[in-house]
């Protein structure tokens, strides 16, 4: 695939990200994915299969790049914890930024398909699954550095952090001024960093 292709696809991906974000998979008609994409229907299917292809794919590029800012800020902090609740910290500020929704992708895509998207619905979970399994990943390291108690289950912490950051989004969905959010984002954040051990603040902060 050439560059040129590869970018006009990368672009097309954004576009229709946009677009499902905003309306919904069901909402969201042929004709609006062809203004959007400004492309003609066999253009669309050439390069997509259909319109659940072109779900599917834009459902991967999100969580793609989701993943990729977890892992920027993640990278800026040599413990585990502190970068989750710098993660938190960030999610805060959802209200001010320029997005079709405030909700995660995802879980609005979770909560709206059903039997008939079944191999949508099945993308969905995987992906959420995947940054599940990111955040125990982080708890692990975490426990393996010393600075989160081994009694404390990895996978359970990861699945209420999930539910935390799901929380926060759809909270940010509401008719709430933005400091509101700000505020939950930063208990949560303590709350990550109260799991810290004391012998292991200050040895390996950022």
């Amino acid at each position: 695939m050439s560059r040129t292709t590869l970018y006009n696809r990368h672009e097309a991906l954004e576009r229709a990200i946009q677009l499902f974000w905003q309306k919904g998979f069901h909402a969201t008609s042929l004709k609006d994915i062809e203004q959007a994409l400004d492309m003609r229907p066999g253009s669309i299917y050439a390069a997509f299969g259909n319109k659940d292809g072109l779900f599917q794919e834009a459902l991967d590029y999100y969580a793609q790049a989701g993943l990729k800012e977890l892992e920027r800020i993640l990278g800026s902090y040599e413990s585990p914890l502190l970068g989750l609740a710098a993660y938190m910290r960030q999610l805060g500020g959802i209200r001010e930024k320029n997005l079709p929704s405030r909700a995660c992708m995802l879980v609005k895509s979770l909560l709206e398909l059903g039997a008939r998207e079944q191999s949508a619905l099945e993308k969905v979970e995987k992906l959420l699954a995947g940054m599940e399994a990111r955040f125990a990943a982080c708890f692990v390291e975490a426990q393996q550095l010393g600075e989160l108690d081994d009694t404390l289950d990895p996978l359970r912490l990861a699945r209420r952090l999930q539910a935390e950051v799901m929380g926060l989004r759809a909270f940010a969905q509401r008719d709430v001024d933005s400091a509101a959010v700000h505020a939950l984002a930063e208990d949560m954040a303590s709350s990550i960093e109260s799991l810290r051990n004391n012998e292991s603040v200050g040895e390996n902060d950022a």
